[in-house]
């Protein structure tokens, strides 16, 4: 096939993440590349979201400005990157290349792909258990580390339990350190872990 444009259907990209639109061509002699746009459709309107031609990449569409680009250098490859996906990218884009042949006559192709921004399923936290007890000599240091899987970002306290049943706040982080402990310090310890 001459000059034909590949591509895939569909490209899912995590928000907050990037993801690269494939669209490729085998470059022929005879051909050159004129203009190569990305347009997207949302909403049933199309936009066009950058332009290369002679002058250099312009981009038309000011939410793109800063996260898309096409790789330089590389004849044949017209694929367009996106970073930092944010949920309204979702939609139909179309790379669209002309070509001028010897005998200047424009050739068109183009190729249209489908990009879903998905968000990562997010993770509530588990604690690793700890160990059931711990004895230690009084004066000497020790610490107690709370560790939990989940998605980031994670916050910790630590609490200690009251004989009347009631929890008294020690404090915010992932780990309670004694530099030198004290027969009053004896009782039971418990940490909390909690994500958006």
């Amino acid at each position: 096939a001459l000059l034909d444009l590949s591509g895939v259907h569909q490209v899912t990209g995590t928000w907050m993440g990037s993801t690269t639109i494939p669209c490729t061509y085998v470059p022929s002699e005879g051909f050159t590349q004129q203009t190569l746009s990305w347009s997207v459709e949302r909403d049933s309107s199309i936009s066009t979201i950058v332009r290369r031609d002679d002058s250099g990449d312009h981009i038309l569409l000011s939410k793109f400005r800063g996260r898309v680009s096409i790789p330089k250098q590389s004849p044949g490859n017209a694929s367009l990157l996106i970073e930092n996906l944010e949920m309204p990218d979702s939609g139909h884009y179309t790379c669209q290349v002309i070509w001028r042949s010897t005998d200047n006559s424009l050739i068109t192709r183009e190729v249209t792909t489908t990009v879903k921004v998905v968000k990562v399923p997010a993770t509530k936290p588990i604690i690793r258990a700890g160990e059931p007890g711990l004895t230690v000599a009084a004066g000497a240091s020790t610490s107690l580390t709370c560790e939990a899987s989940g998605s980031p970002p994670i916050s910790y306290r630590w609490f200690r339990s009251t004989p009347a049943g009631k929890a008294t706040f020690l404090s915010s982080g992932a780990e309670l350190a004694w530099h030198s402990l004290q027969p009053s310090d004896s009782g039971r310890y418990f940490c909390e872990a909690e994500n958006r």
